[in-house]
């Protein structure tokens, strides 16, 4: 196979506005499941509403297109039901951290064996770019024309403090190291989470003055270091990124089976 087996070319050209990073996004986890050798067929892919949630139109593997916030738990009856199946659940900020923030915690809590990716564009896109969990104070936004005073979550320790057993992020300027990340959260067993830091010029870049595309792409690339770099200590508003957390844990649908061959031999 090759990674055109796994696009709908019949619905491109995509939706993105020019210099979304959501694009880079879909190429890095096409990429990822081909070289991992993931038939089709054990691919599922769930999303919800926002500019994030239209990649699931464009791999062409089993797809849920379902309700706002909601992914995660339309995410967790379909591994229940099968949970031989692969089921990779990207999301935006709201989707994910605002509506979606209670299904969040819960899975990772579980350590239900799903892949989270967090699409952080730290904006609502698609409404009009408001100000999202994940903004951040200071930012400005349609609905912050003073400034956001609002503080942000840290994907990271979120998920982490939550109970997900791996953990970790990525740009998208990091192109190969989003690939990397997201075949190891593939093949993590647990609930796995990448965040993944993605451009938005349209909204976020525009209202806050940060530049085009490749600007916003530049600052990915000065703002953020590996993980345990020494950097880090030099300049604490630095952002890490790697793999924050990979430990194991019982899995939840393995649990599951367990209690109910107990069950039935009550």
């Amino acid at each position: 196979m090759s990674v055109h087996d796994f696009i709908r070319e019949r619905f491109f050209p995509h939706m993105w506005c020019a210099g979304c990073g959501h694009g880079t996004i879909l190429n890095g986890l096409i990429r990822a499941v081909d070289e991992l050798g993931i038939r089709k067929r054990n691919l599922v892919m769930v999303t919800g509403i926002g500019c994030s949630a239209r990649i699931s139109g464009y791999v062409d593997f089993h797809s849920l297109h379902t309700i706002h916030g909601r992914a995660l738990a339309f995410a967790t009856g379909v591994k229940l039901s099968r949970p031989e199946l692969h089921v990779i659940v990207p999301m935006g900020d709201g989707d994910g951290l605002s509506i979606g923030g209670n299904h969040f915690i819960h899975a990772a809590r579980r350590n239900i064996n799903l892949t989270a990716l967090i699409m952080n564009n730290r904006t609502y896109g698609m409404t009009g770019g408001q100000f999202s969990p994940l903004s951040g104070l200071g930012i400005k936004a349609s609905t912050a024309p003073y400034d956001n005073i609002d503080n942000s979550f840290d994907v990271v320790e979120l998920a982490k403090a939550a109970g997900a057993t791996f953990v970790a992020r990525t740009t998208t300027f990091h192109v190969n190291q989003l690939s990397d990340l997201i075949k190891a959260a593939i093949q993590h067993k647990g609930f796995s989470v990448v965040e993944i830091f993605t451009q938005c010029p349209t909204y976020f870049g525009r209202k806050n003055k940060l530049g085009d595309a490749p600007q916003m792409l530049q600052t990915f690339k000065e703002r953020t270091v590996p993980v345990g770099s020494p950097k880090k200590q030099e300049d604490p508003s630095l952002i890490e990124r790697g793999i924050f957390v990979n430990i194991e844990r019982p899995e939840y649908c393995d649990e599951y089976q367990k209690l109910l061959e107990r069950t039935q031999e009550a």
